[in-house]
């Protein structure tokens, strides 16, 4: 049985998790979207900034690292066969 102090800890983490794991969600669907029909510097930046954002997450413990190195390999996969198109 988890004691008062380590439920509220779990809660705390479990808030701040979600907002991280939100606004990660929120990074690829920008990147998805600049990939679709922004321009190649647009796509570039936004690739970068969710690349960057889920490295932040990785070493926060937010998601496993395999996650991200994952997640990661196919956003550049993506941004490479969009700008060699381009």
């Amino acid at each position: 049985m988890p004691s008062e102090r380590s439920a509220r800890v779990t809660q705390r983490r479990a808030l701040r998790n979600r907002s991280v794991k939100r606004s990660l969600r929120t990074s690829r669907t920008k990147a998805a979207r600049a990939l679709a029909g922004g321009s190649a510097e647009e796509a570039q930046q936004a690739v970068r900034s969710t690349l960057r954002d889920m490295d932040v997450a990785a070493r926060k413990g937010v998601i496993h690292a395999n996650k991200a190195a994952r997640t990661k390999s196919r956003l550049a996969r993506k941004l490479n066969s969009a700008t060699a198109e381009a």
